[in-house]
């Protein structure tokens, strides 16, 4: 590539910076023509053409990338010491292009319109409003977990694989593309990740891969958190890139499939995240209510944090700090801390309907 193209690209690069800064201020046009629009078309063509594959392409696709770039770098390091305004140039051109097909293939979806509008819910609840749902939840959670072990001390076990359970959550989705076409997901894209074990020292569950949009999900992770999980990617597949809108959804999949087991992850999923408001907003509340949750369905929870707690390392909060970043830099200005208005969602959502 000649100089001259190079500069052009560094401009374009610019470019994109402002008219991110201003789209956000257009989120029906968004919502309307992309997110509802070239989209839909963008993210089928591509689990077409990468879904069937039994592996990851997106895996192998950052493998290359990785490898190409530390040769690169090491073929041109007496360069970047000696013209280092043209080497600052080659990386703002590449970072030029990685950008407008990141966009232009999945994250303009982070300026769409937020889910409560288009659902037509509000962002807000009581207190009241957030006990009795999570009441509810419990009863809900606690009769399926009742069913599935018939002893409330003992903890669900998946009975599946997680190949197994992989190919089980479009059936979720299509219960709900019943009542919302949008939520289709066909075909799917759904694939356990070669980089299970250094996402765990991350910290992440799973992940979108914007380039190939194939959902990858932490083979690592307890079976009984990976129906939620393969859901709420499967989510991030269909445009909903806000991790609070794709945990809603998520759940709301699991909770529409017909396998009792992915209900159980669902329920208990929306269970621990209403628990967990109630504890920031009244712990003495929280203490009263908590013991009215199966044992069992306790010992699920305390499986997760085990396995995460297994894993803590010193560079963890790293990652969680640069995903944080990432988020406020992508239209998500509470950054992390966005996941718990998935309990507003949630609790706005069942308001008039029965769990």
């Amino acid at each position: 590539m000649r100089k001259k193209e190079k500069l052009i690209l560094v401009v374009f690069l610019g470019i994109q910076l402002l008219f991110l800064s201003q789209i956000k201020h257009f989120a029906e046009f968004v919502e309307q023509f992309y997110s509802n629009g070239l989209y839909v078309l963008i993210s089928k063509l591509m689990r077409y053409a990468f879904g069937w594959l039994p592996f990851s392409i997106g895996d192998i696709f950052y493998t290359l990338a990785g490898i190409y770039l530390i040769r690169w770098f090491i073929i041109n390091r007496k360069r970047i010491i000696k013209d280092t305004i043209n080497w600052l140039i080659d990386i703002a051109a590449t970072l030029s292009i990685a950008y407008f097909a990141f966009h232009m293939l999945w994250a303009f979806n982070y300026y769409r319109q937020p889910l409560n509008e288009s659902l037509d819910l509000n962002a807000d609840y009581t207190t009241t409003q957030l006990v009795t749902f999570t009441k509810a939840l419990i009863k809900k959670s606690n009769s399926l977990h009742l069913t599935l072990t018939e002893n409330d001390t003992v903890k669900v076990e998946m009975p599946y694989t997680k190949f197994e359970i992989l190919a089980k959550v479009k059936d979720g989705y299509q219960t709900l593309s019943n009542k919302y076409t949008h939520l289709t997901y066909q075909p799917k894209s759904i694939k356990k990740s070669l980089y299970s074990l250094p996402l765990t020292y991350m910290g992440f569950s799973g992940y979108l891969n914007p380039f190939t949009n194939e959902a990858q999900v932490n083979g690592l992770i307890s079976t009984y958190k990976f129906p939620t999980t393969a859901c709420h990617e499967a989510a991030h597949q269909l445009g909903y890139a806000a991790e609070n809108e794709a945990n809603f959804i998520g759940s709301l999949a699991a909770i529409h499939n017909d396998d009792l087991y992915f209900k159980y992850s669902g329920y208990t999923f929306a269970l621990r995240y209403c628990l967990a408001e109630i504890f920031k907003r009244d712990p003495e509340l929280y203490d009263t209510i908590i013991v009215s949750v199966n044992p069992g369905i306790l010992k699920n929870y305390q499986e997760v944090q085990d396995f995460w707690m297994s894993y803590k390392n010193p560079i963890e909060p790293i990652f969680e700090k640069t995903f944080d970043s990432f988020l406020k830099a992508n239209n998500q200005s509470a950054g992390m801390k966005s996941y718990s208005y998935v309990v507003a969602l949630l609790v706005n959502y069942y308001e008039h309907q029965a769990l």
